[in-house]
């Protein structure tokens, strides 16, 4: 067998090793479901989504914000998903897993081709796949646009390497294109041209830092001076700019950035150098991996900022002064600071400190670095060639093993937060998310206890303090829910989900007025939600209103797609209470069929009792 031949079956077998590794690393998958963590915001109840893929829904994707971001790309995908398999969430994390492991082969691959490295470029492939960090990007499916993202970034890197290699304008514009695409996935990937100028510095080899008249410096034509190559990506600086913008645009409207009065400068700074540290830490010891990590609101004089401002520093001063020899450690490091300045919280989204999907690409940074590194030792001291191999295959099969436990607390929302709760203190946001989950499940006594301790974490936290009174109004504590969105409404807490519920508990109480009342003010802030617009047709059905009850029902058809069983039986209900009871009849089989395909069976078979009803000219009466 010649060398060519072996080093090509070697090739395949590491190609196929990685694809191997990662579906049993993610096996557990399939047994997942969907999370209550914004799979319901992106997926399950998000009428664009459900709808499937159509004009309409298509224009939709690429001219209305949702989630306060522009993505198209990332809502076609889970269009696509929805068309295929529907609510089924296998499916839905498949593809995502399937996308990652695409995301890897082609980081393999362009690893190789630029350093020229197999084992180095291997080993960062089979980390960047197998790392328990990435668990949250591939097996939470709102995070589909991270996986996403990270495929054409990759394919960006792809094509500008093609193009600095033999520079020209239809390349120029492959790169451009497909660039266009990776903004359209999610807006993080704004530093990508930044990234791309440290390749040319390594490992391309681009930069000319000789004068003109130098010979030497001029013997190569694909190089070029630092400043041509930097006006080389301004079209892709301009496209990352006005994103980068429009973002902050959007997000500030959605009210997802903090300002300055909630989370100050100082406190930005300070949790900017903690969290460097700690994804370094997260990366070469992942343990403790929540979905959500509470802000610590440490300032720039604490100890803990301290220190780590002192470690960043430190390791920013040695990488540039050692990449004047070994260039790949200043690339890999910029690599890690610069891609993760968007999420490191100095423009705060949310109100995490830091989270494990922010690693999804700058990871390959310190990888880079690692495995460089590595490949330097052992060329110099080749005696530690075995101990090398033993102690990267060691490496990655606790990795494979770790993701394996890490996707199973995905399995679904009480896993999930339960073990967050497990790994993190004084958690006031997941203590209010996993007492939802229990909520959802009916264990009302476990959830109250939760919505407790995220008011006594945070007492001024109004999420909790609304989903303590829908537990009130389950166990029939109507004036104490009822006390609860008054008072929260005194503080200037009007959102469309406060007066949503609060018309909720007045309609359990039948004083369907004060309901009606609040429902339409619900409408004024959100008047686009289904379930709104559902409820409100059944309490107008309640008081004796008919044709009015039938307009919400069927913008709640509207809003869904016709596809949603519940919308459909209470617009039946509506044509029933009017005399309408061919179009009552009709509706409530469409009703029933969607319930079946789904497996709704309890609605099923109360849609089956009203059409019963339907048919012997009655009309169905809530009890």
């Amino acid at each position: 067998m010649t060398l060519e031949h072996q080093q090509k079956h070697i090739s395949i077998f590491v190609y196929v090793g990685i694809v191997v590794a990662t579906l049993v690393a993610y096996e557990p998958i399939r047994h997942n479901y969907f999370v209550s963590y914004d799979d319901d915001l992106y997926i399950m109840k998000n009428p664009t989504v459900t709808g499937g893929i159509t004009g309409d829904s298509i224009i939709l994707a690429f001219t209305k914000l949702h989630a306060a971001n522009w993505h198209p790309l990332t809502w076609l995908s889970h269009m696509l998903d929805y068309r295929l398999f529907g609510l089924n969430p296998t499916g839905h994390h498949l593809v995502s897993v399937a996308i990652h492991i695409v995301n890897a082969l082609l980081l393999l691959w362009i690893l190789k081709n630029i350093t020229g490295t197999m084992w180095a470029s291997a080993f960062v492939a089979a980390v960047f796949a197998l790392h328990p960090l990435q668990v949250e990007s591939v097996a939470w499916i709102a995070e589909r646009k991270t996986v996403l993202s990270g495929l054409f970034w990759l394919l960006t890197m792809a094509a500008y390497i093609r193009y600095a290699r033999r520079p020209g304008f239809s390349r120029y514009l492959v790169v451009l294109l497909v660039f266009g695409l990776c903004i359209m996935t999610k807006p993080i990937v704004i530093t990508l041209p930044l990234v791309l100028l440290l390749l040319d510095y390594w490992p391309l080899d681009r930069i000319r830092w000789g004068h003109l008249h130098d010979k030497k410096a001029r013997s190569r034509p694909d190089q070029k001076s630092i400043g041509w190559l930097t006006a080389e990506k301004i079209p892709l600086l301009t496209i990352s700019a006005i994103l980068g913008v429009l973002t902050v645009i959007a997000q500030q409207s959605g009210g997802a950035i903090s300002t300055l009065d909630k989370v100050p400068l100082d406190y930005r700074i300070a949790n900017a150098f903690i969290s460097y540290v700690k994804y370094i830490g997260k990366l070469v010891w992942p343990s403790d991996l929540a979905v959500f990590y509470p802000p610590s609101h440490l300032n720039l004089l604490n100890t803990t900022t301290v220190i780590c401002a002192f470690i960043f520093i430190v390791i920013s001063a040695i990488s540039i002064y050692i990449g004047r020899r070994k260039k790949y450690i200043t690339v890999g490091w910029l690599w890690f600071v610069g891609v993760l300045v968007p999420m490191i919280g100095l423009v705060q989204v949310g109100d995490q400190a830091m989270a494990n999907r922010y690693m999804y690409l700058p990871m390959l940074g310190l990888l880079i670095i690692i495995a460089m590194a590595g490949k330097d030792l052992i060329a110099k001291l080749p005696q530690l060639k075995t101990v090398a191999a033993i102690t990267g295959a060691a490496a990655i099969l606790s990795l494979l093993i770790l993701t394996q436990m890490q996707v199973r607390h995905w399995r679904n929302s009480i896993t999930l937060f339960e073990y967050a709760l497990s790994v993190t203190e004084d958690n006031a946001i997941t203590e209010n998310s996993y007492a939802c989950a229990l909520f959802n499940e009916d264990r009302l006594d476990e959830a109250e206890k939760h919505f407790v301790n995220a008011l006594r974490i945070t007492p001024g936290f109004d999420t909790a303090l609304i989903h303590l009174a829908r537990i009130y109004l389950k166990e029939g504590r109507y004036n104490e829910a009822v006390s609860i969105y008054e008072e929260l409404i005194k503080r200037n807490h009007k959102t469309a989900e406060l007066y949503y519920n609060l018309a909720m508990a007045f309609g359990i109480q039948e004083k369907y007025n004060d309901s009606i009342k609040y429902f339409n003010k619900s409408l004024e802030l959100n008047p686009n939600d289904p379930d709104t617009h559902k409820q409100m047709g059944i309490i107008l059905l309640a008081a004796g209103e008919p044709n009015e009850a039938i307009g919400h029902a069927k913008r709640a058809c509207e809003l869904t797609g016709n596809k949603d069983a519940e919308c459909l039986d209470a617009l039946a209900s509506g044509f029933a209470a009017a005399g309408r009871f061919a179009e009552a009849k009709a509706t409530a089989e469409k009703a029933l069929k969607l319930a079946r395909e789904t497996g709704q069976e309890d609605l099923a078979g109360e849609i089956e009792n009203r059409i019963k009803l339907y048919e012997a000219g009655q009309p169905y009466r809530e009890k």
